[in-house]
């Protein structure tokens, strides 16, 4: 118990002194084009800027949702001969719920880019 009360005060100070240094040891003037507001590498509302479509959006969702989703294959692998016919049963299961929603994106147009 003492151990993580140690360390809640370690870091706990480290926070502080890095703060107290940033404040003493960092730039102090101001300059007028450091405090307007840029985001996403373009001027503050300007006019010309074209957004990414939603499918660019879409798709990486899609990739990020299938690729940690085949990652549970790695650990039923591992206790696949201890388990035997439970593991085969309960991938199957995992695989149809895969399988159902990458059909259901499939129709619905999520994979066609225009």
């Amino acid at each position: 118990m003492i151990e993580i009360f140690l360390v809640f005060v370690v870091f706990g100070l480290l926070g502080l002194v890095l703060i107290f240094m940033n404040r003493f040891l960092g730039p102090s003037r101001s300059n007028p084009n450091k405090e307007k507001p840029f985001e996403c590498g373009s001027p503050y509302l300007q006019k010309d800027i074209n957004p990414f479509p939603i499918k660019f959006y879409l798709v990486a969702f899609l990739f990020l949702l299938f690729d940690i989703e085949v990652a549970f294959f790695f650990p039923w692998a591992l206790v696949f001969k201890e388990m035997k016919v439970t593991a085969l049963v309960v991938m199957a299961a995992y695989l149809s719920v895969l399988v159902i929603g990458f059909v259901y994106a499939w129709k619905k147009g999520a994979f066609e880019w225009e």
